[in-house]
């Protein structure tokens, strides 16, 4: 079982996340947090990566719904998205697949909550 959703899409990489990030909010989902990991990384390390940005993709929802259901499941939220650019010069947008960063946890009604929101997150990468 894969971990993540993923698509090559050909936009440039700053127009790719703010496309992502809209298609996102189409979903119900909001942007809490953004890391530039290629900035953080020269600032920390003095070192050179490539454009990577992750985003932290909420929908208020279904994460009370979580909380509600496993008060200890913040410790694995929002859902990861990532915009990044290969090698090749492609940006590919990849999300967390709900259901498999949950595996962990036993509990029904948890898994019908990530169940949709991985409907949704694969919508996004689907749609984008």
């Amino acid at each position: 079982m894969s971990y993540y959703f993923s698509k090559k899409i050909d936009l440039p990489f700053d127009d790719a996340v703010e496309h992502v990030t809209e298609k996102l909010k189409e979903r119900g989902f909001g942007v809490l947090t953004e890391i530039d990991v290629k900035a953080t990384l020269k600032t920390k390390l003095d070192v050179d990566f490539r454009n990577y940005r992750i985003l932290g993709a909420c929908n208020p929802p279904f994460a009370h719904k979580a909380l509600l259901a496993e008060p200890k499941i913040g410790l694995m939220l929002p859902c990861n998205v990532i915009v990044e650019e290969l090698e090749s010069g492609e940006v590919e947008i990849s999300a967390i697949d709900p259901i498999a960063s949950m595996a962990a946890v036993v509990n029904q009604e948890l898994a019908e909550i990530a169940s949709q929101v991985r409907e949704m997150l694969r919508q996004v990468i689907v749609e984008i």
